[in-house]
């Protein structure tokens, strides 16, 4: 009983991470999205703007779920430096909305963008040393960080 409330909490602890990151985050962008983001030129494939929420909803869940996975391995020689890489990358997630819509500087959001997408190679490799499940779950959000940073780049162009 005991190990089963600890589960919970732990899932919970990530689960809240992840909902402060993304309410955070989602204040950072509100400063600035319909108002100096929607003057910008965007490239063809750019997104709606209503797909983003429900995109990153789900991603963010994957990503407590998936830290969460980690966390159950307490004896794993890995798990300390993954839930380290782990919150180095979620910092990164958080400063880039601050970079691209607070500040409004897309050249720097850029290059933050490709280090938060190595950081997030680099939490699903050692992911996958201690959980090959939690590593998986981490591949949508390192697709769409992928994509967020072509799309970073042809903003930054475009708008030069």
């Amino acid at each position: 009983m005991q190990a089963s409330i600890q589960k919970i909490a732990t899932y919970l602890s990530f689960l809240v991470l992840s909902v402060v990151v993304a309410s955070v985050g989602g204040w950072a962008t509100s400063t600035s999205v319909e108002t100096w983001y929607a003057t910008l030129q965007k490239p063809s494939f750019n997104p709606p703007s209503w797909l983003f929420g429900p995109v990153w909803s789900i991603l963010y869940l994957l990503i407590a779920i998936s830290a969460g996975m980690i966390c159950q391995n307490k004896f794993h020689p890995l798990r300390n430096k993954a839930i380290f890489i782990y919150l180095l990358q979620l910092i990164l997630n958080l400063a880039w909305s601050f970079l691209f819509f607070y500040f409004q500087q897309l050249l720097w959001a850029f290059i933050e963008i490709l280090l938060l997408g190595m950081m997030i190679g680099v939490t699903i490799i050692l992911f996958y040393r201690i959980n090959r499940i939690a590593s998986y779950l981490l591949i949508p959000y390192f697709l769409w960080v992928s994509f967020a940073s072509l799309l970073n780049f042809f903003l930054f162009w475009l708008n030069r």
